[in-house]
């Protein structure tokens, strides 16, 4: 026993995160206790102070990190169920007219399996089942092809691919995959040149930008599209074939001016580069359902409410369904998938549920004056806020933090926000801004891959980081605002 105590004060023990910890909960405590009059919001409640507490609660976890991410969103709807909910503990419970109103329980569950996770969760299991019949192997090879030996365009195809595979497939999935097809083409380039480091840049900014693509990508742009198509919220009714109508282009566009940045830093010596996928395809019947399967959940996420009525977060069981049907997919594939992600857009939308299911959102709306801000420089401060937390903490728990607020705040802007495109613009506009942010190791997992190649050092990171980001914000931003103005988005 004593042993036990020893390794745990000496190992895992962290007094910093501990200290983290205490603080946290001290705050926590006084936002909760405070007089409610201190918030200046009219009708504001004692559960809507609870929420305001353990958004406070949220807000340092998350960028502290003092607990893993994950475990501060199971931390979030642990607290609203036993705290704020219709099901909490009796003494904090009294009747609306003392208290406000009690968030629903099974409401808060169901965050579980909102239908926007089980639209992410579909792209988790296409990944594993492409991985695991080697498609994506037999995919990098044809989609190399046309990009030839010479070194620079061999960069532009890695880039595109990597891109390409981060529209549908985990970007952190991907970065270990592309960076496996490297390897032998770092033997063929000088040890001392800079073509190495070019490539090896091309997989972490290829798969950041490429996740921007569709509303799968990246975990920033599922929390964007919820908040977008909630029929009690902004019921914008974006479509996956609207979100890539724009975003598509727009990710072509940004890798091929990533591609001259990266070459503008780190030019090639060698002239031609042999490119040789390793990596083995399996010829049977399971390779031909999954090559249909992928095809069709395509298909059927584009078009599928313009031809057939069904909306893309059912179109996601097609490939669950069909796969654990022919037995592509096993209960052994299903530890693959990333549940901490998972957990973690499960407890941002819990809170989110929360400002809107106690009523704290429709106070705050009527309380704080927002038609009278400019909507030019809320959309600035916003995406700056959410570029440069998301550069040092997970881009999920920004947009966590960050889309909740903002669909209260344009919500209760309503046609004020018409200069720049509307709604659209400034949560799309978050998720964008998630995606830009690379300048460091830690900023994303696909970076902290490549660092980990020790062919990149942080300098190189930073340099490319900060350009593409820039670009990014400012053509992303753009893009937006003339599409919406257009009503295309």
């Amino acid at each position: 026993m004593q042993d036990s105590i020893k390794s745990v004060l000496s190992g895992d023990f962290n007094k910093k995160k501990f200290l983290m910890c205490l603080i946290t909960a001290l705050l926590t405590v006084i936002v909760w206790n405070l007089p409610s009059s201190f918030f200046d919001i009219d009708g504001l409640t004692i559960v809507q102070q609870r929420v305001i507490a353990i958004f406070v609660m949220a807000v340092l976890l998350w960028i502290t990190e003092a607990i893993p991410a994950w475990a501060t969103s199971i931390t979030i709807i642990f607290i609203l169920l036993f705290c704020v909910s219709d099901s909490s503990f009796s003494f904090f419970q009294g009747t609306e007219d003392q208290y406000g109103t009690m968030l629903d329980h099974v409401g808060v569950m169901a965050c579980f399996a909102d239908p926007t996770i089980i639209l992410f969760l579909g792209g988790f299991i296409l990944a594993i089942a492409a991985t695991k019949s080697g498609l994506d192997v037999l995919m990098a090879r044809i989609l190399m092809k046309p990009f030839g030996q010479k070194s620079e365009y061999v960069l532009l195809g890695f880039l595109l691919i990597t891109g390409v595979f981060s529209m549908f497939i985990s970007n952190t999935a991907t970065a270990a995959m592309m960076l496996t097809f490297l390897t032998p083409v770092f033997k063929a380039l000088p040890a001392n040149g800079k073509g190495r480091i070019a490539l090896t840049m091309a997989i972490p900014v290829g798969a950041n930008l490429g996740g921007m693509g569709t509303p799968i990508g990246t975990p920033p742009n599922v929390f964007a599209l919820k908040y977008l198509n909630d029929p009690a919220g902004l019921n914008t009714g974006i479509t996956f074939s609207h979100w890539m109508m724009v975003m598509v282009p727009l990710v072509i566009i940004l890798l091929i001016i990533a591609w001259r940045l990266i070459l503008h830093f780190f030019p090639f010596t060698q002239k031609t580069i042999k490119i040789e996928i390793a990596g083995e395809v399996s010829h049977n019947w399971r390779t031909v359902v999954v090559a249909i399967t992928f095809l069709l959940t395509i298909f059927l996420w584009i078009k599928g409410k313009d031809l057939f009525g069904i909306n893309a977060n059912t179109v996601a069981m097609l490939p669950i369904a069909v796969f654990a049907f022919c037995g592509v997919i096993t209960a052994k594939d299903l530890q693959e998938i990333d549940w901490s992600v998972i957990w973690m857009v499960a407890g941002g939308f819990a809170l989110g549920n929360a400002m809107n299911g106690t009523g704290l959102a429709e106070n705050a709306i009527k309380s704080i004056p927002f038609g009278a801000w400019n909507p030019v420089v809320i959309l600035v401060i916003a995406c700056l806020i959410c570029y440069l937390l998301s550069n040092f903490i997970s881009n999920t728990a920004t947009a966590a933090l960050l889309v909740p607020i903002l669909a209260v705040v344009c919500k209760g802007m309503g046609d004020g926000l018409n200069m720049i495109g509307g709604t659209v613009t400034v949560l799309v506009g978050i998720a964008i801004a998630a995606s830009a942010a690379m300048c460091l190791p830690i900023s994303t997992p696909p970076n902290a891959i490549a660092f980990s190649t020790g062919l990149v050092k942080q300098n190189d990171m930073l340099k490319v980081g900060v350009s593409v980001g820039i670009v990014t914000l400012i053509l992303g931003i753009g893009a937006l605002a003339l599409f919406s103005k257009l009503g295309v988005f």
